[in-house]
């Protein structure tokens, strides 16, 4: 992936700026975790950086994830993902179809310079230490939920109630926050970027930031 032309003052650009500039985390790749909330805007905030990086892939735990085990993956992505990464060797992986419950055809995950992990649980305990930044989408849950419930219809309600049980354990089991490094809140003018619980002083963390038009996803 080359680097992208960064446009002075546009904040995303900015960011991913900021992020390229970090060392490897995992084998050459600069893995950064994009968690939160179901509903809380994660999957179109990881699209708008993926441009801003270059077009960096983007990993949807959406993919790797299964209605048998909706967090019980941590062994798939690892194997099938970080230990290629880790050998500076493309990842590959079959995502998961929810609607045929079933995993479809191998995609391959280059392993570029920067690549985004965005979903519930990407910044969770077993995969921080690949991770070269941990990034939380604000909003809460009652908020988000809320959110994706309105999405996705009633007809995935019932789908919903077993997720929001299933989110709820998680987090209380491994929370993500106390451990991001940047958080991100969605404003009407765009995002805004500040330094999480975790995040320490320095170049890459002194960031108030807002681009781009309001979304949800």
């Amino acid at each position: 992936m080359p680097t992208p032309h960064l446009t002075p003052g546009n904040p995303i650009h900015d960011l991913a700026s900021r992020l390229l500039r970090l060392p490897p985390s995992c084998g050459p790749v600069r893995l950064i975790g994009v968690d939160g909330h179901a509903g809380s805007g994660k999957t179109t905030f990881a699209g708008s950086l993926a441009a801003a990086l270059g077009g960096a892939p983007v990993l949807h735990l959406d993919d790797i994830a299964t209605h048998e085990e909706l967090f019980g993956w941590t062994g798939r992505l690892l194997g099938r993902v970080i230990e290629p990464f880790g050998r500076g060797e493309a990842a590959l992986y079959a995502p998961y179809d929810w609607t045929a419950r079933e995993f479809g055809p191998v995609r391959e995950l280059p392993a570029a310079p920067a690549v985004i992990v965005e979903g519930v649980g990407a910044g969770r305990r077993a995969l921080r230490p690949w991770l070269a930044r941990v990034l939380w989408m604000e909003l809460p849950p009652e908020r988000a939920w809320a959110r994706g419930r309105r999405r996705d219809g009633r007809a995935q309600s019932d789908f919903w109630d077993g997720w929001v049980r299933a989110e709820r354990r998680h987090f209380a089991e491994d929370p993500t926050r106390p451990f991001a490094d940047l958080v991100v809140r969605q404003c009407p003018e765009g995002y805004e970027v500040s330094p999480g619980p975790a995040g320490t002083s320095g170049p890459d963390q002194s960031i108030t930031q807002r681009d781009g038009p309001s979304a949800a996803r």
